[in-house]
C-alpha cells in the first residue's frame, strides 16, 4: 500500500519553471559579485548608468544588505531544487528568500543607485519577484499539506 500521493504533473512544471527563473537570479547575483563589466553594462547602461558607477554602488553595499540579497537569491534557488526533490523544506527556503528579498529591496530603495532617475522598472521588477516568491510559498505549503512534499 502506497501512502505517498503521486506527484502531480504541475509540480514538475512549477519546479522547472521556478528553477529557470531563480537560476537567472543566481546568475545575476554571481555576475554582479564577480563585477563582470560586460554583464553589468548590459543591465545598467540602458538606464544611463555607467559600469563604474554600478560597480561602485554594488561594492558599497553594507554586509547585511549583501547577505540579505544572497539569502533572497539562493533561498529561491534552493526552494526550487527542494520542490523538484519533493522536499517539504522548499516552503522554508522560499520564506527565507522572501525575507532576503524584502531586506534587499529595503536597502536598494532607501539607497538608490546614483544616476537612476526613474525607479519604475526596478519597482515593477521587484514586485514581480515578490509575487512569484509569494506564489511559490503558497504552492509549496499546499503541496506539503497534500503530502506531496515530504
Amino acid at each position: 500500500m502506497n501512502l505517498t500521493p503521486n506527484t502531480p504533473w504541475h509540480l514538475w512544471v512549477v519546479g522547472v519553471l521556478s528553477l529557470i527563473w531563480n537560476g537567472f537570479g543566481g546568475w545575476d547575483y554571481t555576475q554582479t559579485q564577480l563585477q563582470n563589466r560586460e554583464y553589468i553594462a548590459s543591465m545598467t547602461e540602458p538606464m544611463g548608468i555607467s559600469v563604474d558607477e554600478a560597480i561602485a554602488y554594488y561594492t558599497a553595499f553594507p554586509a547585511w544588505a549583501d547577505a540579505l540579497w544572497a539569502l533572497g537569491v539562493w533561498g529561491s534557488v534552493a526552494g526550487s531544487l527542494l520542490l523538484l526533490l519533493r522536499n517539504r523544506f522548499a516552503f522554508h527556503a522560499f520564506v527565507l528568500s522572501l525575507v532576503g528579498l524584502i531586506g534587499g529591496m529595503y536597502y536598494q530603495f532607501a539607497n538608490p543607485m546614483p544616476g537612476l532617475t526613474d525607479t519604475t522598472i526596478p519597482m515593477v521588477f521587484s514586485l514581480v519577484i515578490f509575487a512569484i516568491i509569494a506564489a511559490l510559498i503558497y504552492y509549496s505549503k499546499r503541496m506539503t499539506a497534500r503530502g506531496v512534499l515530504r
